[in-house]
């Protein structure tokens, strides 16, 4: 499996694209909120030959949903995430007024992803790791295969997502990382939901929030 990373609106969001050998892709949280940051997304796709087949969101927070509507209309898709991030997804418009962020909606979760089960898209399988605390019901995506973890906004580079948004729970958070991403294996690369990537080996020796 390979990762194309996109760094993308004014909240500096990491927007991914999975894919593999099969050429199907998985287009993950995108941040897309203009047309040149859609058009990066779509030339992407079309140089690279890749058939997206599914649209994720690890959680619904606004910076991470921003291209949904976008995604689901012009590749025909159905939104998938945990059914838990519901409520977070139903709040967005009012925190894109909130910011002045412009905001087109999205589609509703058209497809739940269930918590500890394999998430498969052409010739890769992710495992889901149920992350909760910096949202309700945030995922992880981890393929063993290839030593990838998409982690959302749980676990960055020297850091940890941010627990004062509703929903958020710091204690609970903490006890997710420690006991179902620090099990991995340390050269695990982590891919976050904004900041550089990092390794599993490198948070668990150097994260203040974690040591």
């Amino acid at each position: 499996m390979k990762v194309a990373q996109f760094t993308f609106n004014a909240f500096q969001e990491n927007t991914y694209i999975l894919y593999d050998n099969s050429l199907e892709c998985v287009v993950l949280d995108p941040g897309c909120n203009n047309d040149e940051e859609r058009e990066t997304l779509v030339k992407f796709i079309e140089d690279n030959n890749l058939k997206p087949t599914k649209l994720v969101n690890t959680h619904c927070h606004i910076d991470h949903v921003l291209g949904n509507k976008f995604i689901a209309e012009k590749y025909d898709l159905q939104l998938e995430a945990h059914e838990g991030e519901a409520q977070v997804l139903g709040t967005c418009e009012t925190v894109s007024n909130m910011y002045g962020i412009p905001y087109e909606g999205s589609p509703s979760i058209g497809k739940f992803i269930k918590e500890d089960t394999d998430y498969t898209f052409g010739e890769s399988v992710l495992k889901t790791i149920f992350t909760p605390g910096h949202s309700p019901a945030s995922l992880c995506f981890y393929c063993e295969a290839d030593k990838i973890l998409i982690a959302g906004d749980a676990l960055f580079q020297g850091s940890i997502g941010r627990t004062d948004l509703p929903g958020g729970n710091y204690d609970l958070l903490i006890k997710n990382i420690k006991e179902k991403l620090l099990v991995l294996p340390e050269d695990v690369t982590v891919y976050s939901g904004h900041g550089p990537s990092t390794t599993i080996g490198r948070e668990k020796m150097s994260n203040p929030f974690l040591t």
